[in-house]
């Protein structure tokens, strides 16, 4: 896998200021403590198997040990960090950190103040307030560690950079349509996303367009939310509630189809009557080029009035198919027809 250039994550985490570098996920790189830290489960397993293969390349005989530090038992880790026979040098991979027993926070503080020789500390940290005085120390500075910041990937544009980022990684060629029909159809899974892409680079030759995308993933890029949302935006009400149905017998919740739904008339209503260029409004509304280009393209045609019925509208469905209704498929079909008339009735 290509390595980055260190960037700063997109994240919270990365406006607070600490005595250590905060990194993004693919610009791991080896420390004495390595804090992995973050809810995106892919992200971080990517940073820690990257980290074990760096190393691996640099010395083949590490030894690799797993802890838990929810079922930690004492003595572990220093029995684990202490110097082998022959030297080799030791990476130690700690799961679980914000669910750590109290023997493993008082083990890992104390092992702060000296980490070992040759061994590279990693600790998983998924959130919350568990473990925050161990993030506070080595956030702080003590061990010389460096946190890689695992954030979810929550917008659209995040998602399309990770899809790219996947085809130069392997020096493969992707087209603009391709990578959003992949992000549409697996935008609520980052795992899945990754998992197409990987798919993808292994069995389809050439440059990957829409046409082969479409070939592996038709049916799920046809009953995603956004293509729901892309037909009743277009005005196309029949092909919309087929398409509709066809999602919802396929297992789809009709509340993260209300917020698809949202999202892109939202984008809408923010570039109506902007003026400049599509890098110019992505950089001012944090949007990628592409989808400013499609919001301007979907927005020909409505109203100002009709935008604002329509999410109006939006905003009842989705408390609606939250339980303030009785028929939460009734509710998608009435914001349907009222999207398909661009609001005006």
């Amino acid at each position: 896998m290509a390595r980055a250039t260190s960037r700063p994550p997109s994240t919270r985490a990365a406006a607070t200021k600490t005595a250590i570098p905060q990194l993004a996920w693919d610009a791991v790189r080896p420390a004495p403590i390595v804090l992995v830290s973050g809810t995106e489960t892919v992200l971080a397993d990517r940073a820690i198997r990257q980290l074990r293969d760096i190393l691996k390349a640099e010395d083949p005989s590490l030894e690799i040990s797993d802890l838990d530090a929810g079922s930690y038992a004492p003595g572990e880790l220093i029995t684990l960090a202490s110097p082998s026979l022959f030297g080799e040098p030791r990476l130690i991979r700690v799961d679980n950190v914000e669910k750590t027993s109290d023997a493993f926070l008082e083990e890992a503080l104390a092992y702060l103040a000296s980490p070992a020789d040759d061994t590279y500390l990693v600790l998983r940290h998924n959130g919350g307030v568990r473990g925050k005085k161990l993030l506070d120390a080595i956030r702080g500075g003590q061990g010389g560690g460096i946190e890689v910041v695992c954030a979810e990937l929550k917008r659209d544009a995040e998602k399309f950079d990770f899809v790219s980022a996947e085809f130069s990684a392997a020096r493969r060629r992707i087209t603009g349509g391709a990578q959003r029909a992949l992000v549409s159809a697996f935008s609520d899974d980052l795992a899945e996303l990754a998992a197409a892409c990987q798919q993808l680079l292994a069995d389809a030759s050439d440059e990957i367009t829409e046409t082969v995308v479409d070939r592996y993933y038709a049916g799920r890029v046809e009953t995603t939310a956004f293509a729901v949302a892309d037909a009743a935006i277009a005005g196309r009400h029949g092909e919309a509630l087929g398409l509709l149905r066809h999602a919802l017998s396929s297992g789809a919740d009709p509340v993260p189809m209300v917020a698809a739904f949202a999202s892109k008339i939202r984008t809408m209503a923010k570039l109506a009557g902007q003026r400049g260029s599509s890098g110019e409004l992505a950089s001012r509304f944090g949007l990628a080029p592409w989808q400013v280009d499609r919001a301007r393209r979907d927005v020909q045609g409505w109203s100002d009035e009709g935008l604002g019925r329509v999410i109006g509208g939006l905003a009842e469905t989705d408390a609606q198919v939250k339980g303030g209704g009785r028929d939460p498929v009734y509710a998608l079909e009435r914001i349907i027809e009222t999207i398909s008339a661009r609001g005006e009735r």
